[in-house]
């Protein structure tokens, strides 16, 4: 699942000075104090980690630098302490389980802790993000971990005791967030001497647009935001109180770049040092790895991370055409899909393939394997079902309906190399078996309009992260729409009743053995009733010259960035 191509530098020359060609001593060496400069692929519209303002790209690196949790999730998706001394463990006095299936779970803040401003951050600045996350028109009170939550209390400055509506086996994996991507466990705090002022009944448009959010931000990850050229780039300064350590390196640029083959080439330049938040593709990888070997210019990392599918529109009030709601359709559809033409043409034959979110790194992945059903490449399943509902071959060989016409659909994508040749493929493969499909490039910048992705009549690819809380975020409950700000992942508006109702006992299982037998059956439902084309596990790219020290390829649950503040120059 990983492939990992290391250009080593070679051994710097003995310095000049120094006696028998001896090295100096590292108390003879001036710090590296260069700033590290990332190539990020699009602007975010805020810094936080769990953002009001929808953006639909991935901003974890970005979120990473200037943010903080209770937890962090490390580079194995493995949770450890960070704002709290320790996490809750269950059945203790730090998570208790309720007679009436409710629960608590009490974190214990380290000492000292403090904002980007020198403020004090306290327990009462949970307290004040729960207000936020739970008002309604914010947009987040529907998605967890916030649907979850019933009160936040602050009985001492250092103590946060949450209490919980219901069970949810995550509530002691509280962390940041991740940025632009959904985070079913990120509960960030916010800082309430600066925000409270403004957060008003009635004002909320305006409390979401603050510049607080974005070009005055306050956080309290390892760098804090030092200065933001809007289409160009923001940078970052050590933040000397961050309370795993400050910064090896003094100073952060992230560069805003859209285009991929941009940012290869700032890379081949060393006008960028490292490439973060899905900036350059397989494709960009490739090329990058041919130019670094001979000259040992780096290294990159390909792994598995985001789960890439296409949703159809499947709300009646939006769906064009209507027959996207008929699950035979979606069935046939799929069945018309080669994936395997895909990972050959897109990473030669590297792609991970997947019928649903759970990655092969989860522990329930083989029984979800064994059980999910697989929509190999067959056109004659196609024509089976397509007849089956009533569809028969025209003249031109397009399935029409004696009702309904012809079965004309459109096929959205956001701009990328990458985006645009799985969107010519797929749409290619689905002519050949009788779609009249129009293709259609979404500007990147586009992405931030949440209501306008999810609004579109017929099929829009995506990206979201892997595993089974993503799974679970697919019941109706949570799909997106005005009422909560268009948040969430279940983007196309699938239903099914039987998969709510297996949430629901999801939510409530904390034995891992009894929620993985309860996500089998909701991976299977998923699968079977079709809900999305689930496509494979996109292979994400981290490059980095030679002279940086910390990058580590991460599996789908885990983030590369999470020590971003023990990197450091190595030369």
């Amino acid at each position: 699942m990983v492939l990992l191509v290391a250009c080593t530098a070679p051994a710097p020359p003995a310095a000049s000075g120094t006696q028998g060609g001896e090295r100096p001593s590292l108390s003879m060496v001036a710090p590296i104090t260069r700033t590290l400069v990332m190539a990020g692929r699009s602007e975010t519209p805020s810094l936080g980690s769990r953002p009001l303002r929808q953006f639909g790209l991935t901003s974890t690196t970005v979120s990473r630098l200037f943010n903080a949790g209770l937890g962090i999730r490390d580079g194995e998706g493995n949770f450890r302490p960070y704002l709290a001394e320790a996490l809750p463990r269950l059945n203790t006095d730090s998570w208790k389980v309720l007679p009436d299936g409710r629960m608590e779970t009490t974190y214990r803040l380290k000492a000292n802790l403090v904002w980007h401003d020198g403020t004090p951050m306290t327990a009462d600045d949970f307290v004040f993000a729960h207000a936020v996350y739970k008002e309604p028109d914010i947009g987040q009170a529907a998605t967890p971990p916030i649907a979850m939550m019933e009160e936040v209390l602050a009985p001492d400055a250092r103590t946060v005791v949450i209490k919980w509506r219901q069970a949810f086996s995550d509530a002691g994996n509280l962390e940041a967030g991740a940025g632009g991507i959904s985070n079913p466990t990120g509960f960030p705090p916010l800082p309430r001497h600066l925000l409270e002022a403004h957060f008003r009944p009635g004002n909320y448009d305006a409390f979401i647009a603050h510049p607080l959010w974005s070009t005055e931000y306050v956080g309290l990850g390892p760098y804090k935001l030092a200065s933001w050229e809007p289409g160009s780039h923001f940078e970052g300064v050590a933040f000397d109180k961050h309370i795993l350590g400050r910064p090896k390196i003094e100073r952060v640029r992230m560069r805003f770049i859209p285009d991929f083959n941009t940012s290869l080439a700032n890379m081949l330049a060393g006008e960028a040092h490292i490439d973060v938040d899905d900036s350059i593709r397989f494709e960009q990888a490739m090329v990058l790895k041919r130019e670094w070997e001979p000259r040992n210019g780096g290294t990159i990392l390909i792994y598995p991370a985001l789960w890439r599918h296409t949703y159809w529109q499947q709300r009646a009030e939006l769906a064009h055409p209507m027959a996207f709601l008929d699950a035979r359709i979606r069935k046939a559809m799929l069945y018309s899909i080669d994936k395997q033409a895909l990972s050959d043409a897109l990473f030669q034959g590297q792609g991970i393939l997947t019928d649903t979110p759970i990655p092969p790194t989860s522990h329930a992945f083989a029984e979800v394997d064994r059980v999910a059903t697989k929509y190999l490449y067959d056109v004659r399943r196609t024509d089976q079902l397509m007849t089956e509902a009533g569809y028969s071959r025209g003249p031109d060989g397009v399935w029409t309906h004696p009702a309904t016409g012809r079965f004309a659909f459109e096929f959205s994508t956001f701009q990328s190399p990458q985006n645009e040749n799985e969107m010519h493929i797929m749409a290619d493969t689905w002519r050949q078996a009788g779609y009249d499909v129009s293709e259609n490039v979404l500007a990147a910048g586009l992405a931030t309009d949440a209501e306008l992705r999810d609004t579109r009549p017929g099929l829009v690819a995506a990206s979201a992260n892997p595993g089974d809380l993503t799974l679970a975020e697919h019941a109706s409950a949570t799909t997106p729409s005005a009422a909560n700000r268009w948040t969430g992942v279940n983007r196309g508006g699938w239903t099914n009743v039987e998969f709510d109702r297996l949430v629901v006992q999801f939510n409530s299982k904390l034995d891992r053995d009894e929620r993985a037998a309860v996500l089998v059956q909701m991976a299977r439902v998923f699968a079977d009733d079709a809900a999305v084309i689930s496509l494979y596990f996109n292979p994400t790219i981290t490059a980095f010259v030679s002279s940086l020290k910390g990058p580590k390829p991460a599996t789908p649950e885990g983030t590369t960035s999470w020590d971003i503040y023990d990197w450091e120059w190595t030369s």
